[in-house]
């Protein structure tokens, strides 16, 4: 534990930000070098984000893939400054999720010379959409049998998350001085009243819900003058939903923009990223291993549905199960992250259990 906490700390002072190339490679170099072992690397890199592959040599079909994000979303500097107080590992990332990557990666470097195929996959842009690390690799070729994604989940399994769709929506007016507004055509207002409408059709709830939310993230006008009547600005959601919206789901980008459009009387809608939902099958060998060895630890091995999206999205969309088990915590994204110590043993037993128990495990004979 000692020994882990201090890599931990090492590893959550690197500040991999999606805007510092430089400290995403390094994260995934310090990673790499902790992995001790004769195992094959294969490096990717897609738009500036690196990320590796590690599996035994000679391996080309992974039975369990590993699966671990290095970076993290931007914090103050003093976030990335850890520091433990009681059982508490608090620091950028420390919950999201750079602990559970090096618990994951000693798991691996322990078990994967012995137990079946197993492959630890390290990426670098999970919090920015995982196009250029899961989803990059996942066209590369690479696959795996089932696939555990070390996220936050306090020892519970999670089989389900809901879709994305980030979206901007852009009205054009007609500027005019701002003492005559009746000569213009505020293009402000017109987008205020079409994000008025999306939120009706989908209002903000007052409690955990699931199904379809929108988070207005930002509105923003190329009119910098307060006398002046804006003649362009758009509008950035964050659109979240289950399988069960099917007005989202299975869609493709210009079928979500139709919609939005219908809605909003906007024609100018662009989806800049369209995340499906992932989905892993509950009732699976896999699963069922997994529940029975966090049991073993003391914990209930629940099942859930996530409303965060992860890079299992990508895994559901070639066909691959996946799920999210991983260490306690809380605050991730905020100020007060923090990793709880207390869960890491019991986290990495489970996970090694897990993984030994799948190589006598015999999958059910089909119906």
């Amino acid at each position: 534990m000692d020994r882990l906490v201090e890599q931990a700390c090492e590893l959550i002072a690197i500040p991999s930000t999606a805007d510092r190339p430089d400290q995403l490679a390094r994260a995934l170099d310090y990673v790499l070098k902790q992995v001790r072992g004769d195992f094959a690397v294969r490096r990717f890199e897609s738009n500036g984000k690196p990320s590796a592959l590690l599996h035994p040599p000679g391996a080309d079909e992974f039975r369990v893939i590993l699966n671990a994000h290095l970076d993290v979303v931007p914090g103050a500097p003093e976030q990335f400054v850890p520091r433990v107080e009681g059982d508490r590992l608090y620091g950028r990332g420390a919950h999201d999720m750079k602990v559970a990557a090096l618990v994951m990666a000693d798991v691996f470097a322990e078990l994967a010379p012995h137990t079946g195929t197993i492959a630890l996959q390290l990426v670098t842009d999970e919090e920015v959409g995982g196009e250029d690390g899961t989803a990059h690799q996942l066209a590369q070729g690479v696959r795996g049998g089932f696939v555990v994604i070390g996220e936050q989940s306090g020892l519970r399994i999670v089989t389900e998350s809901r879709g994305l769709a980030h979206v901007r929506i852009t009205a054009r007016g007609r500027a005019a001085h701002a003492a005559y507004p009746w000569l213009g055509e505020n293009a402000l207002l017109t987008v205020t009243e079409a994000v008025g409408r999306l939120l009706h059709r989908y209002p903000i709830p007052d409690s955990e819900v699931w199904r379809t939310t929108v988070n207005v993230a930002r509105f923003d006008t190329s009119n910098r003058a307060v006398n002046q009547v804006p003649d362009e600005a758009s509008a950035w959601l964050d659109i979240r939903f289950p399988a069960e919206d099917t007005d989202f789901a299975g869609r493709t980008k210009e079928q979500v923009a139709a919609h939005l459009q219908h809605i909003t009387g906007i024609q100018d809608v662009t989806v800049e990223a369209l995340g499906h939902p992932h989905h892993a099958d509950p009732e699976s060998l896999e699963v069922g291993v997994l529940r029975a060895a966090a049991r073993d630890e003391g914990y209930t091995g629940d099942l859930l549905a996530k409303h965060g999206a992860a890079d299992g999205r990508h895994y559901t969309a070639v066909g691959v199960d996946a799920v999210i088990f991983g260490p306690g915590g809380n605050g991730q994204h905020a100020a007060d992250e923090y990793a709880d110590l207390t869960t890491l043993t019991p986290y990495r037993n489970a996970l090694s259990s897990f993984l030994q128990a799948l190589t006598t495990a015999e999958s059910p004979t089909p119906d």
